[in-house]
């Protein structure tokens, strides 16, 4: 994919943001928008006007939405940014992508990867951004484990955890429903926590030959905690993810001249350690540990050179992590909407 042609008054110069959503996620996202040149936001989407009007008052946004086509017609926004319960990610980026506007959607990206390829599909022939939202590859350390893998040999085996309790547990355990645990929002820890293990392991090695998925379940509710197994050429990878328990948060990926220790979890990335039989040394190119600003950072950069060949070549990454989610969840009697 070469990107588009464009005379030096056609390029864009800021990156003007409309959200839809109003949770955590947001926050952090905006709080990365506010340090970040180049990039800001210029209009709230919420379901009701006292939640957008709160999120804007936080980050000095004059305009809050409640209607979804006024929002879209915006000239103003060349940019959405969606952070919605995980159902509704492909409806709202679909009406944006139509509307014209960027895309930039949380994950998980799609619940289905026939959905998720409708979208690149749609971005591709309308020569706009779509951007799978995951802090993950934008981490300055991801690189570096990219880099040092070579080091360790040939690899035989993964192993990752990703544990921490939610307080919407202790919800759940008192008779409550909330959104994350609710199978009619797309809830559940494999779409929202061991998400981050898998997402690692097909941005690093590719899609595995096989995967198989057992979750712990709440009642004939969505998972809280499970293994996520997964079988590539020569190795196998077990990725562990709990929303109902807490633990160290880790990648160890072991080959036969050596092995990698990454801290901090698949989506923080903390500091590699690289263990060879003549060495040991420790990586961190992180000062900060806001991932949400590396990956507001970097992905403001791509977006402003235009760069459409790198937007669209780590789409392919995602649309393999959501076949693989896609896959698992079904076989493991985890049903959607639809499904």
């Amino acid at each position: 994919m070469q990107k588009k042609r464009k005379g030096k008054d056609d390029m864009m110069e800021e990156i003007r943001l409309g959200t839809i959503g109003s949770g955590v996620i947001v926050h952090s996202i905006l709080d990365g928008v506010k340090a970040t040149p180049g990039i800001r936001c210029v209009a709230v989407y919420s379901r009701t006007k006292e939640r957008g009007q709160a999120l804007a008052d936080c980050y000095g946004v004059s305009k809050v939405y409640t209607d979804m086509d006024a929002f879209l017609a915006d000239d103003e926004i060349n940019f959405v940014y969606i952070a919605t319960p995980n159902l509704l990610h492909y409806e709202q980026a679909k009406r944006a992508l139509l509307a014209g506007k960027h895309v930039i959607c949380e994950k998980p990206f799609c619940t289905k990867r026939e959905h998720a390829a409708e979208l690149v599909r749609i971005a591709k022939e309308r020569h706009l951004f779509l951007v799978d939202a995951v802090p993950t590859a934008f981490l300055p350390n991801f690189e570096i484990l990219k880099r040092e893998l070579p080091r360790i040999g040939r690899i035989r085996l993964v192993m990752s955890n990703y544990s921490q309790y939610s307080s919407r547990y202790d919800l759940l355990l008192q008779g409550e429903l909330p959104n994350i645990f609710n199978p009619q929002y797309a809830g559940g820890c494999l779409m929202d926590i061991n998400f981050y293990n898998l997402y690692l392991n097909v941005a690093l090695f590719g899609k595995p030959e096989k995967a198989v998925y057992y979750p712990n379940r709440f009642r004939d509710l969505a998972d809280t905690s499970g293994i996520l197994m997964m079988q590539y050429d020569g190795f196998v990878s077990e990725a562990a993810g709990a929303k109902d328990t807490w633990g160290e948060n880790y990648v160890q990926i072991e080959g036969e001249q050596g092995y990698i220790y990454v801290s901090g979890g698949s989506n923080g990335l903390a500091q590699v350690k690289v263990v060879t039989k003549d060495s040991e040394e420790l990586y961190n190119e992180q000062e900060h540990a806001d991932r949400w600003l590396y990956e507001v950072q970097k992905l403001t950069k791509l977006l402003l050179a235009e760069d459409y060949e790198e937007i669209y070549r780590r789409l392919d990454v995602m649309l393999d992590v959501i076949g693989v989610l896609e896959e698992v969840r079904k076989d493991a009697g985890i049903l959607f909407p639809g499904d």
